[in-house]
């Protein structure tokens, strides 16, 4: 089954302790059903002083949320999607709500 989002979207937070915040997608991780949101659940990693940073530090990531915790954001509101063929071979992604094409999947077939 295809997901409902893809790399590049924006997206907003569905549920969760980042609930609302939007952001675009980095990474998908299909394996997982995991995605990494820019900006959302940011966590501090702490690195160790090596011989290639002697100083140490700290660096900040993105960690990943549930795919089913984000939806595509239309007009500022979340929005489910659909999949529509079109007469000419075409397919595409669809918001439900407005009706606004997302992304096309396939390009038309040209005969």
């Amino acid at each position: 089954m295809p997901a409902h989002v893809k790399r590049g979207d924006q997206v907003i937070v569905t549920s969760g302790d980042f609930r609302g915040s939007v952001g675009e997608i980095l990474r998908v991780d299909v394996s997982n059903n995991r995605v990494y949101v820019r900006g959302v659940n940011v966590r501090t990693k702490r690195l160790k002083a090596s011989q290639a940073r002697p100083q140490g530090g700290s660096v900040e990531r993105e960690m990943p949320l549930h795919i089913s915790n984000v939806s595509p954001v239309v007009d500022g509101k979340p929005t489910r999607v659909r999949f529509v063929s079109k007469p000419d071979g075409s397919k595409v992604r669809v918001a439900v709500r407005g009706g606004k094409e997302l992304h096309t999947l396939r390009k038309a077939t040209s005969k």
